[in-house]
């Protein structure tokens, strides 16, 4: 059962990775809930794989970061009708 999750938290690290993506993004490809996304690449990713974690972390800060302007570019798609 450890090594599952240890493997889960390590594929979700390289995907987001790979793909610049948010929790979100990775939660819909995988299929399992954002918060699950969260604890594997924040907590569970950190013990396993301390590399990957601190990569996965200058993603996840540079989305957290850039967040404020996603939500309004949906809230102006909204608004136009896209």
């Amino acid at each position: 059962m450890r090594n599952e999750v240890e493997s889960r938290a390590t594929v979700l690290g390289e995907y987001i990775i790979e793909h610049d993506a948010t929790v979100r993004a990775a939660a819909k490809v995988f299929k399992i809930s954002k918060s699950t996304v969260h604890k594997d690449v924040t907590e569970r990713l950190r013990a396993h794989d301390p590399e990957l974690w601190r990569a996965v972390k200058v993603v996840l800060e540079r989305n957290k970061e850039e967040r404020h302007i996603r939500g309004g570019l949906a809230t102006r798609r909204k608004y136009k009708g896209i």
